[in-house]
């Protein structure tokens, strides 16, 4: 409550500011979407149980591995709409504040791709308290995970000349860093051969989450600070982009998407803004697995096929 309202008669005193015009406890909650969601418990269950629904009605993914760590793994759901050959691949990056949410946790993510034509792969990654608070491990294991899917696409019946990124919280933020990955010089692919991408309400600079309390389980360096905030990167972004987020969730979470696209609009770069009005965080998730909510419908005219 003290987060919505900014401060009301007999709140606390504010302290130094930190970010912005933002005290370190306002800050701790602009990168907690919890402070700004009174009812998150409840959206959680309602997402969960979505995702029991989703699992009884969709195959088996095949599981593939793109590292060597066990959890390096990649859950590809396929396609069976007819006439589909060589189907473009739809890779979800998924969210959980870095830290929670297995691809198996998400695999409602896939019923509208799917449905639609396009194969979706789901892949998992460390958590990042697991791997000494080592964002940079997570940002490789993502960039991998999509080089594999370019490299293997085939194998799966995927056409690797239609490939499409999407993310969503802490996954938007990975999302980004994927799409602006140098490619031709770190991995010998292809600069453009991400065809599309859609963020939700992602993370594109980490120097105010730096600030946040979320540096008590992730550690940013100045390195991984300049080296994962796609906003400093936009000269390696090739793919077109559409951005999104909700106008209930966290002041922080709904600024930095405004500035990212302010960013890659000036850099001259193809990006769209979609705002979700009246809904929080799980919400804007919840549309993009719609298709016919607000971003799942994008993301399908993202990969023409609707």
């Amino acid at each position: 409550a003290l987060a919505q309202d900014g401060g009301s008669a007999g709140a606390p005193t504010k302290g130094p500011l930190v970010w912005l015009d933002m005290d370190q406890a306002a800050l701790d909650a602009a990168y907690d979407q919890r402070a700004y969601a009174p009812a998150m418990s409840e959206q959680i269950v309602r997402r969960n149980r979505h995702n029991q629904m989703a699992l009884t009605r969709l195959a088996e993914p095949q599981i593939w591995s793109y590292g060597d760590r066990p959890v390096e793994k990649l859950h590809v759901h396929l396609t069976d709409l007819a006439g589909r050959p060589n189907a473009p691949v739809y890779v979800f990056i998924h969210g959980g504040a870095w830290r929670t949410g297995t691809a198996r946790e998400r695999a409602f993510m896939a019923e509208s791709p799917i449905n639609a034509g396009a194969h979706c792969v789901i892949p998992d990654f460390s958590f990042v308290q697991d791997v000494g608070g080592d964002l940079g491990v997570l940002g490789d294991q993502v960039r991998r995970a999509v080089a594999w899917v370019y490299e293997n696409a085939e194998r799966f019946g995927g056409d690797p000349e239609r490939i499409y990124i999407s993310g969503f919280s802490s996954g938007g933020h990975l999302a980004a860093v994927v799409l602006t990955t140098d490619w031709r010089g770190d991995f010998g692919l292809p600069a453009d051969f991400i065809k599309g991408g859609l963020v939700a309400s992602g993370m594109f600079d980490l120097e105010p989450v730096r600030l946040s309390s979320r540096s008590e389980y992730v550690t940013i360096t100045d390195e991984t600070e300049q080296a994962l905030s796609p906003q400093r990167h936009l000269d390696q972004l090739h793919a077109p982009l559409i951005l999104g987020y909700g106008t209930r969730e966290t002041p922080e979470f709904q600024r930095q998407t405004r500035d990212f696209h302010a960013a890659v609009k000036a850099a001259g770069k193809p990006v769209e803004l979609m705002v979700a009005e009246g809904y929080y965080h799980l919400e804007v998730a919840e549309t993009l697995a719609n298709p016919y909510g607000l971003l799942g419908r994008a993301s399908l005219e993202q990969m023409q096929l609707v």
